[in-house]
């Protein structure tokens, strides 16, 4: 009898008794196969944690950085940016004097003196006061005559440092402005460390 002259009763019957005698090699089958399926799915499951795992984390543990402050100064042409936590600061403004150095003087020479702006962190009080940040101001002509060591504008053996200029000023840091090293002392040195003034 072939398969093709089979009924449909003769069939079933015969599918049957096909399938009683392949139960063990369907069941090794099956369980060598589950077997081989499952290691995969696992470790395509663990390779998929250890991808979005580090994102997640990453997200988690970077923090939101504070905005920056920036003080302006329109009369003199210039930015200033400052961190987050200089919200609230305020300006002093003092003027620097100096004069041409002269060892043969005997009296004072002609006086200069210009702007100094200083910027105080609003923490800052009498009591326990914290590290400014000055900025001196000097026309072209006045930081000409101190780079040639003409016009003294400061007791220490060293003088004030550029830090930026436009057409008319030049701004620089008084020479050894943080001497007395008060409190945020080194915030203002990394504060300035990037730049942080603009020649408008």
């Amino acid at each position: 009898m072939t398969l093709l002259s089979l009924s449909l009763s003769d069939f079933c019957i015969w599918e049957v008794e096909m399938l009683k005698g392949c139960k063990p090699i369907l069941f090794v089958a099956f369980f060598f196969g589950l077997g081989a399926y499952s290691p995969r799915q696992s470790t395509a499951a663990t390779a998929k944690q250890e991808t979005t795992q580090p994102a997640s984390r990453e997200k988690a543990a970077k923090p939101r950085a504070a905005k920056s402050v920036v003080y302006k100064n329109k009369k003199y042409g210039f930015s200033f940016s400052l961190p987050g936590s200089w919200k609230g600061y305020s300006i002093r403004t003092r003027n620097w004097g100096g004069g041409p150095y002269d060892s043969h003087q005997t009296g004072p020479g002609k006086l200069d003196d210009g702007p100094t702006i200083w910027i105080r962190h609003p923490l800052s009080t009498e009591a326990n006061p914290r590290q400014d940040i000055p900025i001196m101001i000097f026309t072209h002509a006045q930081w000409g005559l101190v780079e040639e060591g003409k016009l003294i504008v400061s007791a220490a053996p060293v003088g004030p440092s550029e830090i930026g200029r436009n057409a008319r000023y030049v701004f620089a840091l008084p020479p050894r402005y943080n001497y007395a090293s008060p409190e945020g002392w080194e915030e203002v040195e990394e504060i300035l460390q990037h730049n942080p003034l603009r020649a408008l």
